[in-house]
Parts: C-alpha cells; structure tokens; sequence
C-alpha cells in the first residue's frame, strides 16, 4: 500500500439517490442536512440499494462522481428527477463491490452517460456470487456483465489499489486491509472462483474518502463487506490523516449473524471519533437504533434525497 496524496476540498455535498429508508416528514434541514422536501405527489422512492452523488469543490474546481447505482433503474431515475438532479454532469462512477443492490441500474446509467465515462472497479466485481443460506437454500444473484457494460462506451477502470479521481479530489481505497478481530465478513456469501464455490473474500469491496480543509475525511462506504472500522482505518492510512469528519454509508450490521459486533462496531467507532456517523442501507434496523443511542451527538438519520453538507 502507497500512501497518496490527496487534495483537499472546500466542500462536499452527498447526496443519497437511493437506499432503503425514506421519511417525507423529516423536513428539518440544518447546515450540515439538507432535506428534500419534495411536496407529494413526487416523492423520491427507496429499494434495498445505495446510490450516492458526490459533488466536490476546491477553489473554482467543481466534479460530480456517482458512487454506486442501486437495484433498479426506476429508483434511481425517478429520484433523481424528483430532486432536480442532472445525471449527465456526472464525470465518473465508482461501484463499491459486485452485489446487484449496487449495480443494478448501471448499465441504464451508462447508456445515458456521455461515451467514455471512466468506471472505477475492482476486477473481482465480475464474480458469480449467490447466498448459502442455513436452512433456507441456495439463492443465486445477478452478476455484473461486462459486456454488457463495455457496450455501453464505458471505460473501464480496474483496479486492485487505491486511487485517485477528478484532479486527485477523491479517494478510493481498492482492497481494503483487514485489521479488526471482529470484522469477520459475510458467511452466507459464496463467490465462483477457479470454478469452486467458497465463501466469499470480498476483495473487490472499496470505500471512498474525501479530505475536507479544516474538518477531516468524510468516509463512503457501499455495504463494507469488509467491515466499516476496517474501511476507516485504511483509508485513513492512504489519505495519511487521523481526523475523520463524517462517516456514510452502508455498515452491513443487519441480521442474527452481525448482531455480535455491532457493539464492538460502535466502540471502534467511538474511538476513531467522526463529527458525524450516517448509517444506511446494510447497517440494518437494530443496529442504527444502537449507533442512535450510543452516539447520540454524532448520529445523522438519513433518508432517500438527503443532501449532505461538509465544509
């Protein structure tokens, strides 16, 4: 691992096109939370999937990366209509990992993207992945095609390391190091590789960081498969800094199998001490409710359409 050199931002937006949870009621915007509003009936939609629009500006630099896609194009074109969103400013797209829930929309973003768009991956996106579920059975998931994204005039980006986006602004990690005794990964998860099925490494599953001036890295991560506190700390080794301002995204702390580390989860975070923590999506009803009572002061409820303000 390189550490690199990341510039930082006078600001950051994030804005959450998809996920699982939206609350039309929650109307009240701060200078860090910007509610959407939006009056009925155009409401934005949320699906079991992530979807965040990133928008960074340093000096008179202004980019637009989209991180992730959701499950279905419908989600994640109506919402961003309904939120006066302009897709096609997008400049670059980072998938967190190979799960469905993620890329599910791509392919229809990237045939209404401008030609050549740079996607960000890591090569073992492309596995054939299932879920080996005790008791239940084998369930298979939709694997990322690659021709059918090459077809779309995309550039693919594959990458196993870390790097750097839109005028080295952005940071995304590449295989994250796995340095927690708790973060186990996803038991039930099996991935095809050399033709075997095993439980799933997870390689492929990358977070993103932004250096905002005077606050810190603001963390995004997509379902942290290999873990959030793992997630943090390599990040925050790449970008070379301690302070973390905020952290975003999918922890993948839902259900029995997880319930055990939730609470070593949240002391790990306490301890690395963000201003903000934003769980979503993965991280699951028990555990969002914990992180809400163990951090009260830093804990952000999101919901579809929330516009995120860091600087």
């Amino acid at each position: 691992m390189n550490a690199l050199n990341v510039r930082e931002v006078d600001k950051l937006e994030v804005t959450v096109l998809v996920d699982n949870y939206t609350d039309v009621l929650l109307l009240q915007s701060t200078e860090v939370v910007k509610r959407s509003g939006t009056p009925p009936p155009n409401l934005p939609l949320a699906e079991h999937g992530l979807a965040c629009l990133l928008k960074v500006k340093a000096g008179s630099e202004e980019h637009v990366v989209l991180m992730d896609a959701g499950v279905s194009p419908t989600c994640l074109f109506h919402n961003a209509d309904v939120l006066k969103i302009d897709l096609s400013k997008v400049e670059s797209v980072v998938l967190s990992h190979g799960h469905y829930d993620h890329f599910g929309a791509l392919v229809e973003f990237l045939n209404n993207a401008p030609k050549g768009i740079p996607l960000i991956l890591h090569p073992d996106a492309f596995y054939e992945r299932r879920l080996n579920v005790p008791r239940i059975g084998v369930a298979g998931l939709p694997t990322l095609d690659e021709i059918a994204l090459k077809k779309t005039g995309v550039t693919l980006r594959k990458a196993r390391e870390a790097s750097l986006l839109v005028s080295n602004l952005i940071l995304v990690s590449g295989e994250v190091e796995r340095v927690t005794d708790f973060e186990k990964g996803f038991p039930w998860a099996e991935a095809k590789i050399d033709d075997k099925w095993v439980v799933d490494p997870f390689h492929d599953d990358q977070g993103v960081a932004v250096k905002v001036k005077n606050k810190g890295l603001v963390v995004i991560s997509g379902c942290s498969h290999a873990g959030i506190i793992n997630t943090v700390k390599y990040l925050q080794k790449v970008a070379r800094t301690n302070k973390v301002h905020a952290v975003l995204g999918g922890f993948h702390l839902t259900g029995p199998i997880f319930e055990p580390i939730v609470g070593p989860t949240i002391q790990e975070m306490k301890r690395i001490g963000p201003d903000f923590v934003v769980p979503m999506h993965c991280t699951g009803w028990k555990a969002i409710n914990q992180f809400a009572q163990e951090m009260p002061e830093q804990f952000l409820l999101n919901s579809v359409g929330t516009t995120y303000v860091f600087q």
